[in-house]
């Protein structure tokens, strides 16, 4: 089963940006409800895709006070449990992070590895890859961030 992912977040500056968990050095960084990790958040809208289980607008509601300044972590901590509780297990994850600036290239190992830690996977089922949308729209002119994401689940065999 496959499920795909999808988020974008404007770029302020002043803000954090945080992807797959680890803070990036960045003047800017996004404008959001919870922490703002637009990686997790199409990371968990690919799991809940593949899954059959909704969207993470239906589970995680960006108007419900709890989930304001949430630790994305955590929630996908709580949608991989969903996962794992359905009998399902990540065969992988595939990531394209679509942002002008800062270069990822430095960081890329420290959110795979966060993020497998945070699944409970081998690093190898899990791939970033880092894009510009060379110069381009809101992405290209460093006002936004927007990451796809892709997700196969099986059942588990135990």
């Amino acid at each position: 089963m496959v499920g795909i992912g999808y988020d974008i977040h404007k770029l302020a500056v002043g803000n954090s940006l945080i992807l797959g968990g680890i803070k990036i050095d960045s003047e800017k960084g996004t404008v959001a409800y919870s922490d703002g990790d637009v990686l997790i958040h199409s990371i968990i809208d690919a799991m809940l895709g593949a899954a059959g289980l909704g969207d993470i607008g239906e589970h995680f509601p960006d108007n419900y006070a709890k989930y304001k300044d949430a630790d994305s972590c955590k929630l996908l901590e709580i949608v991989n449990d969903w996962i794992l509780k359905k009998g399902l297990q990540i065969v992988n994850i595939d990531a394209s992070i679509i942002l002008e600036s800062p270069k990822l290239s430095s960081y890329k190992s420290a959110i795979k590895n966060n993020l497998a830690k945070i699944l409970n996977v081998n690093p190898v089922r899990i791939n970033v890859k880092a894009k510009t949308n060379e110069k381009q729209d809101s992405i290209g002119s460093n006002n936004s961030i927007a990451v796809y994401s892709i997700c196969e689940l099986v059942w588990d065999k135990n």
